[in-house]
């Protein structure tokens, strides 16, 4: 035992181990290490470049050790904080990292404060290591993760946040590129997802002087989410490969182990499909949280004029400073002259530049300041000069401008591009067309009277608004259809008549609409023949009176008659048609007021509301409901024809057959023109003259045999 004991203070893992089991029996040989790695530390201070790998193993073995004597190593953290502090850059590498791990060792055991290491850590990020700046990032968002799983400590975030705001502003760019991407993480992952790590990014990010920073706080804005595409891809990769092994299954050898690849294939096929079926994430949410969004997009687009940086990093500044105007409704008007200089169709990436003058319009924007970009766009890509597809690119991205501001089309401008509608190339026939259906809905008076179809329900009803114009709804629109299912409404304290009779009672309104044009209809005949008695009485009166007036004044008089009647009849009509309408609306508002509407009660409104935007000619409504974000593909989606079509490929089987040998099986034959066997002729008869010697060939049973020989022998019997 005494031997086994004087080995100790040489194998430190065994003692270690023995520390763990027994702490109070062990506790003079730790004291006996730590008294040396004391020693030892101030000897490596003297020349921190080399490596000690005694030191190494004594700092790891206190580390896993400290939990057990915590009255012992109470200096020890602060020891090797302080070298990392006084020596991070000169230190050895492999030191350095043995340091780090202990304080994370020592960290995870609670025996350090959060705020201390971290602030540490942070740091650490400027030493000229990519391996300790990758583990540094991990170990931070997982102690953040890990102190913010329970409950948020708000005061140690709001404390570490500060201190990332002064390391974004750091000079070193590995140091402020590695904070930025730790907050972003940590957003991602929906721990720091407030307004103030927003507003951090916003204001120092987007406006640093490295480009790496400032180009990684434009990605966070702009919603690039490599994690997500690089899930959809290997989702979409595992179904493939789920086919495929399902088909290999089935014509490949059964066996367990290509059983149980099979199995493995499905069980990620079944989470890939979970995975496309969980709700969408917002992708620029965080655009929504800046709280000075004019501001940042005036600083932005100063940063962007006055810059020189490449043209991708442009193109970023375009879309954030789009994307800022367009979901924050902000005015910036230089932001449109400047980017109608991009507008050419040989300049790169000018779809993307015509995305950015979509997003950037909304329907505060005054008409004349968009005005110039769709004339830009028709003068440079609208011509007959240009092809078909940059036509219809024009016409997609005039569109989608027109979708958010339709005030910004003029009527001469939208007529001139309406003629398009019978282009020869299809692809700019449908562009064009998709632009009139637009304006059918939008504002119909810009359009020519033949290219403004026949008038829905909703359009009908729909008013053209004014510049800055808010459509304000009284009660839901199209809870009209539910009077007919309702049979008794409140009509409340409408009229002094109802309410004297009926006070506080339910009102019968459950009459179908037929019984009400019938009544409607024998009141106005009622209203007409009293009408026609009344003015009959005149005229015998008048006759008797002023009997020696001439025949042509009578026949005047008559048909002055007949006028007056018909317009007071048709006026009576249009009062009638809007009271009725009135009591209509009024009911459904109060409706909306005395009842809490089902789920089915907004099925059958929204299919009123559907039903209204539908004609006889239109087989189905129009989808144009302004997003957000502009999608790209609206833009370049042109109807193209294919290169391959059935005709190109009629051509080139035809040209394929050309001297080349008659396809299809070939005899034995060494001369063509000599005699076929019969076997050979017999494969080109008709199978009816053939199916005798079919028969034949078939094999009978023996019961068959049987029944064919007494036959026969019946046969011979009766002949004899």
């Amino acid at each position: 035992m005494v031997r086994h004991n004087n080995q100790l203070p040489h194998n430190l893992p065994q003692l270690q181990n023995l520390i763990k089991r027994d702490p109070e029996s062990y506790k003079s040989d730790f004291q006996q290490q730590y008294r040396h790695f004391e020693a030892s530390l101030e000897v490596f201070a003297l020349n921190p470049c080399e490596e000690d790998k005694s030191l190494d193993e004594l700092v790891m073995f206190i580390a896993q050790c400290a939990k057990c004597y915590p009255e012992i190593c109470l200096k020890y953290p602060q020891l090797l904080v302080d070298m990392l502090k006084n020596h991070a850059t000169t230190l050895d590498p492999t030191m350095r990292n043995c340091f780090v791990k202990a304080l994370v060792l020592m960290r995870n055991k609670n025996l350090i404060s959060a705020l201390d290491l971290l602030s540490l850590f942070f740091q650490l990020l400027r030493c000229p290591d990519k391996h300790l700046r990758s583990y540094l990032q991990t170990h931070i968002i997982t102690d953040i993760k890990n102190m913010n799983s329970k409950h948020r400590d708000m005061k140690l975030n709001s404390n570490l946040q500060n201190f990332m705001y002064t390391m974004l502003k750091d000079t070193n760019p590995k140091a402020a590129k590695m904070s930025v991407n730790i907050m972003i993480d940590l957003y991602k992952k929906n721990i720091w997802n407030d307004a103030k790590t927003v507003n951090v990014i916003a204001t120092v990010g987007c406006f640093s002087k490295i480009t790496k920073v400032l180009v990684t706080s434009l990605k966070f804005f702009l919603g690039h989410d490599d994690d997500d595409k690089n899930s959809d891809e290997s989702g979409s990769d595992n179904e493939i490969d789920l086919k495929t092994a399902i088909m290999q299954n089935r014509v490949n050898k059964k066996t367990k182990k290509r059983q149980k690849q099979l199995e493995v294939i499905k069980k990620q096929a079944i989470k890939a499909q979970k995975k496309k079926k969980n709700a969408p994430a917002f992708n620029f949410s965080g655009i929504h949280l800046i709280h000075n969004p004019q501001g940042m997009a005036e600083g932005l687009f100063k940063q962007l004029q006055a810059g020189n940086e490449r043209f991708e990093v442009k193109l970023m500044h375009l879309d954030v400073i789009s994307r800022l105007i367009g979901i924050h409704n902000l005015f910036l008007f230089s932001f449109y002259p400047y980017i109608t200089r991009f507008m050419q169709p040989h300049q790169r990436q000018v779809t993307r530049v015509l995305q950015f003058a979509a997003q950037a319009s909304h329907e505060l924007v005054p008409g004349d300041i968009i005005e110039p970009i769709l004339k830009t766009i028709a003068n440079n890509f609208i011509t007959e000069r240009n092809s078909s597809d940059v036509m219809a690119i024009g016409l997609n991205a005039t569109r989608e401008i027109c979708l958010r501001c339709p005030l910004a089309m003029g009527e001469d401008l939208l007529r001139d591009l309406a003629m398009y509608k019978t282009y020869k190339e299809k692809s700019v026939m449908m562009a064009a067309r998709s632009l009139i259906m637009l304006y059918r809905e939008q504002l119909p008076a810009l359009l020519h009277k033949r290219d403004r179809g026949r008038l829905t329900e909703a359009q009908a009803e729909r008013k053209p608004r004014a510049y800055g114009e808010i459509e304000v709804h009284e009660s839901i629109p199209g809870a009209e259809v539910l009077l007919k299912a309702s049979k008794v409404i409140d009509m409340g304290d409408d009229n002094d008549s109802d309410t004297d009779s009926n006070d506080g009672q339910w009102v019968d309104v459950s009459q179908s609409e037929d019984e009400g044009v019938q009544d409607s209809e024998q009141d106005e005949e009622t209203d007409d023949d009293q009408e026609e008695e009344d003015s009959d009485n005149d005229v015998s009166d008048n006759d008797e009176d002023d009997s020696d007036e001439e025949d042509v004044n009578k026949t005047d008089n008559s048909l002055n008659l007949k006028t007056t009647i018909k317009q007071e009849k048709d006026e009576s009509n249009e009062i009638s048609e809007n009271i009725k309408i009135l009591n209509e609306k009024e009911a459904a508002q109060e409706l909306a007021l005395t009842r809490i509407f089902t789920d089915e009660d907004f099925k059958k409104i929204n299919a009123a509301n559907l039903k209204k935007t539908v004609t006889n000619a239109r087989k189905r409504p129009l989808e144009k409901d302004r997003s957000e974000f502009v999608k790209l593909d609206n833009i370049e989606m042109i109807y193209k024809k294919r290169k391959h079509d059935k005709e190109s490929r009629l051509e080139t089987v035809k040209a394929g057959r050309e001297d080349r040998e008659k396809f299809g099986w070939k005899d034995g034959r060494k001369n063509e023109n000599c005699s076929k066997t019969n076997r050979e002729k017999r494969k080109n008869k008709n199978f009816v003259m053939m199916r005798h010697k079919a028969r034949s060939k078939v094999k009978k049973s023996f019961r068959d045999k049987q029944q064919a020989l007494r036959k026969h022998l019946l046969q011979q019997k009766k002949m004899k």
